[in-house]
């Protein structure tokens, strides 16, 4: 593999060829990015999990001194479960002008246009150092990049800025919605069905919560989104999942569902999940330990936490990333990225990548082979703007 020169589009095929759904390791996917790094004389360095079965990589190109650019992108992509693709997901194929393929447009296509440039960067004589931060395990959580960027922070020079590069069409992004998700399980007691009266229907309790959660739904809806900037222009919050309840003649001791909510940047983050935990603690778990005492219980689990990304006009990420796409305006977006993690870390962070996101997730994920172009181009224009650094 050493010295090797592989295209954007071939770098694609390669990573999408391994299965990195977030239940599986990536750590093949890995390996071969730090032999195809090693190959061309870069060192790389790995933060695993816990478990060991997964890892973020970090690998500086150019010089080790302070500042340089975060390249920053994800490795793991959602399932293909039970979806309708007309194509093999796991290899790309192109059809008039499309890369179709699972992570081909969420985010594998701007990792694969980062590696293809690493021997240009090399070639050009970096005056600043370019970093490549690669996480595990976003699309369930953002759950990986905490420890990059910890393990960045302690053992390497702060870097500059950073530019995710999730599909916006090569757009510059420098907000998004932060997320907040939840498992809540209710614990009741069970009798005959007959016998209301001395049972706690877990399933009705949860109802009960999934109600108060859709009331403040509404109430977020109606708060609104004074900047105009994002859709929908407000604060989101719904229930994903719910299970529950054994058979239809016993009244359910369990019930277990889980929640999220997406807030704007600037708005408090944390108080839609007070208000139900005061709703909780006030209105339910008395009722419910007066029929049932020491039996009925509610626990609100936090699942993840995203921040949102805040606009920073004129931050050095924003001017950088506006002046290589050749865009003067910034987006908005709802979807969550790892950036504001970096952002909350003190890094200036903005949001550039190739594809369109509506294509992410989707059966027949495709991004536009005229993107992983664009997203080459923008690259080579920052090495020539790190060159006269």
């Amino acid at each position: 593999m050493a010295g090797d020169r592989i295209g954007a589009a071939e770098m694609l095929r390669r990573l999408v060829a391994f299965d990195t759904t977030s239940r599986n390791s990536n750590l093949d996917l890995i390996d071969y990015v730090r032999a195809y790094l090693a190959g061309h004389g870069v060192e790389s360095e790995l933060v695993f999990d816990n478990g060991g079965a997964k890892a973020n990589l970090y690998a500086t190109i150019g010089p080790r001194d302070e500042g340089g650019i975060i390249l920053s992108g994800h490795t793991d992509v959602v399932p293909v479960d039970d979806q309708d693709w007309d194509t093999d997901p796991w290899v790309v194929t192109e059809r008039h002008g499309r890369l179709y393929g699972r992570g081909t447009c969420d985010m594998k296509g701007f990792v694969a246009c980062c590696l293809a440039l690493v021997p240009e960067f090399l070639e050009r004589g970096l005056k600043a150092p370019i970093h490549l931060a690669f996480s595990y395990d976003e699309e369930v959580g953002c759950l990986g990049v905490h420890s990059l960027i910890a393990h960045v922070i302690q053992h390497h020079p702060k870097p500059r800025l950073c530019l995710v590069g999730e599909p916006t069409m090569m757009q510059v992004v420098d907000a998004h919605k932060g997320i907040r998700s939840f498992v809540t399980t209710v614990t009741g007691l069970e009798a005959h069905s007959s016998q209301t009266h001395i049972g706690v229907n877990a399933v009705m309790v949860a109802a009960n919560l999934i109600g108060f959660l859709g009331d403040l739904a509404e109430e977020l809806r109606e708060e609104g989104d004074d900047t105009g900037r994002f859709t929908p222009p407000y604060t989101t919050l719904s229930v994903g999942t719910i299970e529950g309840g054994t058979a239809v003649n016993i009244i359910p001791r369990h019930c277990r569902f889980m929640w999220e909510y997406r807030s704007l940047p600037g708005a408090d983050a944390e108080a839609p999940i007070r208000r139900f935990e005061d709703y909780v603690r006030n209105k339910i778990l008395p009722a419910l330990e007066d029929k049932a005492p020491g039996i009925a219980a509610i626990t609100t689990v936090p699942r993840s936490v995203t921040p949102a990304l805040r606009p920073d006009p004129g931050s050095v990420a924003e001017t950088l990333a506006k002046a290589l796409a050749g865009v003067n305006d910034t987006l908005a977006v709802s979807y969550a990225t790892e950036a504001g993690i970096f952002q909350v870390h003190g890094i200036p962070t903005v949001v550039c990548g190739p594809g369109d996101i509506l294509q992410a997730h989707r059966p027949n994920e495709f991004v536009d082979a005229s993107q992983i172009e664009d997203c080459v181009a923008f690259l080579r224009k920052l090495a020539d703007r790190v060159c006269l650094t």
